[in-house]
């Protein structure tokens, strides 16, 4: 272990919770290197939707680099990214009625956050976005901006200017007092001009596992579209079927601007970001945005088998659903046997909330030692975020969810909560 303490930056932060070194990774089971398994709640931070080394996938890769297939091509055009835009078009866009226009912005979110940034800004002429309280979108300075947690911010070092933020939906409202809230906000935001954007999360992940009601996205995507501001959905961690459907806004029957997808849509772990905008603000002239890893090919490839083994039917997202329905059930159980407030989340994304800053900590440090992965979220690491596979399977979610049930009860409890 002495290599990663005296050569890795200090910025490291999951490889401190989870001090071990890990071997290898199938399904929704990590191994390390004295042979412990672990049942992982984590998912990449949800880079993984469909497990590690996925046996398709990854035949699939291995066939393209045997054959000496282009790896890196920037934006040329190659096979690779010509048969993942045909299953893009073919498996997602088209039968949701969506048009989109593709950019491929470089290899991570951030990157799909700054293209996005930008765009709406050259579409519109206005500088400034607004984004949410505990939002998440990215460390580069311009998804930073619309960052809403003051740590990361922080680290910035210069000031984040042109944004605002404005209050999530709070679920302790009724949809009217939601939406009533929301355009207060809002309008309070334009009276000196409507914002370029706004940026949002439909399930905020990092900062706390909260799911915005389909009312209140309704109405966002209203008061947008009255004040030619374009609606920008941070689809990155909650897209690629985490929430149920490919994409999380669609139970809302809303059509953003804009889309930002990254994290899971490479389907193997696989740097890749996509910027989805529609066909009237592609405006972009070449080489305006761009990037070296803008192409990378092997990730097409997954891409692709990915979009061809899960998306050519419904069955990822109904058991999406039902395992969702399971894991709510579950957390709700131990919330109520040990005092703690109701979980939140939608299909397999959920958080269990606790009653002060730093608890989740304590029991995902319990959780690791029990052989389960899972991080905390919030900006006070005041919720465990449960985010499995969409492929775990049966044994797999019951043993994880037993053994975080466990965790609490060693670390949390009713009387420990209450003092």
């Amino acid at each position: 272990m002495s290599v990663f303490g005296t050569m890795e930056s200090e910025v490291r932060s999951y490889s401190r919770a989870w001090h071990t070194v890990f071997t290898t990774g199938r399904g929704a089971v990590l191994r390390d290197e004295s042979g412990r398994s672990f049942v992982d709640f984590f998912a990449g931070a949800g880079a993984l939707n469909y497990g590690h080394n996925p046996p398709e996938l990854k035949a699939a890769l291995l066939e393209y680099l045997s054959g000496d297939g282009v790896t890196h091509g920037l934006d040329m055009h190659t096979t690779a990214k010509r048969a993942f835009l045909e299953r893009l078009r073919d498996l997602v866009l088209a039968p949701r009625g969506l048009d989109y226009r593709v950019q491929f912005p470089g290899p991570g979110g951030t990157n799909a956050v700054e293209a996005a940034l930008k765009l709406a800004r050259k579409v519109t002429g206005r500088h400034t976005v607004a984004y949410f309280r505990c939002g998440f979108h990215g460390m580069t300075l311009g998804a930073l901006a619309v960052t809403a947690n003051p740590m990361k911010r922080a680290g910035a070092g210069v000031p984040l200017p042109y944004t605002v933020p404005v209050p999530f939906d709070d679920l302790a409202d009724d949809d009217e007092q939601a939406v009533a809230r929301l355009v207060r906000s809002l309008d309070g935001v334009a009276e000196d001009g409507p914002p370029a954007a706004v940026v949002v999360e439909t399930v905020q992940g990092e900062g706390g596992v909260h799911p915005a009601r389909p009312a209140w996205l309704r109405a966002l995507a209203s008061w947008a579209r009255e004040h030619d501001t374009l609606l920008v959905v941070d689809d990155i961690q909650m897209g690629c079927g985490r929430t149920g459907p490919f994409f999380s806004f669609e139970p809302a029957g809303i059509v953003p601007d804009i889309v930002c997808l990254s994290k899971s849509i490479s389907g193997y772990g696989m740097p890749m970001a996509l910027t989805l905008m529609r066909p009237e603000y592609d405006v972009w002239k070449p080489g305006e945005h761009n990037g070296t890893f803008r192409g990378y090919n092997p990730a097409f490839v997954t891409a692709a088998r990915a979009l061809e083994l899960f998306w050519s039917d419904g069955a990822l997202e109904a058991r999406t659903e039902v395992l969702g329905e399971r894991v709510g059930l579950a957390l709700a159980h131990t919330a109520r046997r040990h005092g703690l407030s109701a979980p939140r989340g939608r299909g397999l994304v959920w958080g269990l909330p606790f009653g002060r800053p730093g608890a989740a900590r304590a029991v995902c440090d319990a959780a690791y030692r029990g052989g389960l992965l899972l991080e905390t979220a919030g900006p006070h690491d005041e919720v465990a975020k449960v985010l499995p596979p969409l492929t775990v399977t049966d044994e797999q979610l019951e043993r994880g969810l037993g053994i975080l049930d466990e965790s609490v009860a060693s670390t949390v409890g009713r009387r420990t909560l209450a003092a």
